[in-house]
């Protein structure tokens, strides 16, 4: 009668392992009012490794120089104003003709604004506005790529951490079924209704399956902490994630992800931009063969005294123009030089161009392959886990009724608890194949 009591509670015991990851909170949970420890779903967890990440910080802030440059080039081309204000001593000869030819007076005071516009800035100013620009847009594909890594970071330790959870509170139920299994197996013995193999038997299984439980706490551990070094710009450890690791988002068809692979791929728009920064900067380098015209307007005073009027009345107030026509002419061949630089660096990105695109075909493929299988694998996974279930508690009975052994019963409890660890890690690998094809197609 015991046997039987303990083999129906031990049955129970053990496949209840395997629902017992419902004690970590589900999505539908992560807003629950009142909570003390927060729940982080993934969305949340996504967002907190955003403002955490100094490499995805660092992105952004490329992206914000590289905007200000376009400002810059921007602006270089357009009118500017300026007020210029200059005192020039010259030493005295006792009249009032300055000593050196090129001043006006002993005593000279120039206040004047100056308006400056290149009339004719040459093609090189334009191209540098194209090539700042295209500068930009890189930078801000390369936030992209970087939230990119850092998404597919937090996915899979995010996961992880769930994978982790599920191994070992199936090998907790496990360990607690290896002590009943014990205990029993001693009276049994005791009472000559079993060999006493069946209790060495029992504990050795015991000592397995504590080993393994304490295994399965240092891995859950190590993998919080490593969720919570993403998640937090402190040490802290006083957090849950949302369980949706059995939740099976749908794969989408080859088409619809080759479709949006072209479209929406980071990288593919990072290296679309860098070649054409590079034309544009050849540009630049041709535009230092033209001349350049540029006009400047001043009003103000340049006089003896600073004042508006001079003593005798006469006023100081005043405007002049001065228009500057620069040719280049020599200058050893430096311009030549700077174009070829150039031009080197637009073959470098046209060829980065071609390994970009031959990548992300093959990465694409590769990719939704992972995906595909996995989640036909988690199938297969899911149905093992549901024999295993199935054997445990036939064997159970055989053993009630005396056809089955203990180690029958113990290999029986192995298996279940494997396959369930490895439909938590079969989940994991399909939420985190799915996450990097998302990625792959700029949709997460």
């Amino acid at each position: 009668m015991a046997k039987s009591l303990f083999l129906c509670c031990a049955t129970v015991v053990l496949l209840a392992g395997a629902s017992a990851a419902q004690s970590v909170p589900t999505a539908a949970q992560a807003n629950t009012p009142g909570t003390a420890t927060p729940v982080i779903a993934l969305d949340d967890a996504i967002q907190r490794a955003k403002r955490n990440s100094v490499q995805f910080l660092a992105a952004i802030m490329d992206a914000k120089i590289a905007h200000e440059d376009s400002v810059q080039a921007r602006a270089a081309v357009l009118p500017s104003i300026a007020y210029n204000n200059s005192y020039l001593y010259t030493q005295g000869n006792g009249t009032a003709i300055p000593r050196f030819i090129a001043n006006n007076a002993v005593h000279e005071y120039v206040s004047q604004g100056d308006a400056h516009e290149a009339l004719i800035a040459g093609p090189g100013a334009f191209a540098d506005i194209k090539r700042a620009r295209a500068t930009e847009a890189f930078a801000k594909a390369k936030v992209e790529v970087a939230a990119r890594g850092l998404v597919l970071t937090v996915v899979q330790t995010y996961y992880g951490v769930l994978a982790a959870q599920q191994r070992l509170l199936d090998s907790q139920a496990a360990d607690d079924e290896a002590q009943r299994f014990v205990n029993l197996s001693k009276k049994l013995e005791q009472g000559g209704e079993v060999a006493h193999s069946d209790t060495i038997k029992a504990e050795l299984q015991y000592n397995d399956s504590s080993r393994a439980a304490m295994e399965a706490q240092l891995v859950a551990d190590k993998a919080k902490l490593d969720l919570a070094v993403l998640l937090f710009p402190d040490f802290n450890q006083n957090f849950t994630v949302a369980n949706d690791l059995n939740a099976q988002p749908p794969l989408p068809t080859m088409d619809e992800t080759e479709a949006l692979a072209k479209k929406s791929n980071p990288d593919l728009r990072a290296a679309l931009e860098a070649t054409k920064a590079a034309a544009a900067e050849v540009s630049v380098a041709r535009g230092a063969y033209f001349p350049t015209l540029t006009l400047d307007w001043y009003y103000g005073i340049d006089a003896a005294h600073f004042a508006t009027y001079e003593p005798n009345g006469i006023p100081n107030l005043g405007y002049s123009a001065l228009s500057t026509l620069n040719i280049p002419i020599w200058n050893w061949f430096s311009t030549q030089s700077k174009v070829k630089q150039a031009q080197y660096r637009q073959q470098q990105a046209k060829a980065e161009l071609s390994a970009t695109q031959r990548e992300l075909i093959a990465n694409l493929h590769n990719f939704y392959s992972e995906a595909e299988l996995s989640l036909r694998e988690l199938e297969l996974l899911k149905r093992s886990a549901d024999l295993a279930e199935e054997s445990l508690r036939l064997t159970n009975l055989r053993y009630q009724a005396g056809e089955a052994t203990a180690l029958e019963v113990v290999d029986a409890e192995n298996a279940l608890v494997t396959s369930r660890s490895l439909l938590a890690d079969g989940a994991a690998r399909y939420r985190t194949a799915l996450a990097n094809l998302q990625t792959l197609t700029g949709t997460l």
